[in-house]
């Protein structure tokens, strides 16, 4: 796979904490959205491709095992959101406020 976070990919990824690493995904999706809504489809899809990667590098990590039923429910809402029906029946502020609190918990921690 042609990874765009190479250095987290080749092993760094892993010592981010949970919250770090969501947080990080939240980053990627505020993007995503912030392009969508300016209709530009190839920041959009490059912002959501990162999402998407930090998604698999997060599944990949051994230490989330526990959170896997979250994360991939999560990552399947978000597909859902961007590419398909919304079936899930989100909107933009849902997602930001989702993905505040891992950013709000690694800033307390």
């Amino acid at each position: 796979m042609n990874y765009q976070h190479k250095q987290l990919a080749s092993g760094r990824w892993e010592n981010f904490s949970f919250f770090e690493q969501m947080s990080n995904i939240g980053s990627e999706v505020e993007r995503a959205i912030k392009w969508k809504s300016k209709n530009d489809t190839n920041h959009f899809m490059s912002a959501f491709e990162r999402a998407l990667e930090l998604f698999e590098l997060t599944v990949a990590d051994k230490k989330n095992k526990r959170r896997l039923k979250e994360i991939l429910r999560v990552r399947e809402a978000l597909v859902d959101y961007f590419l398909y029906d919304d079936t899930y029946n989100t909107n933009a502020n849902q997602w930001k406020k989702y993905f505040f609190y891992f950013n709000f918990a690694c800033r307390v921690k």
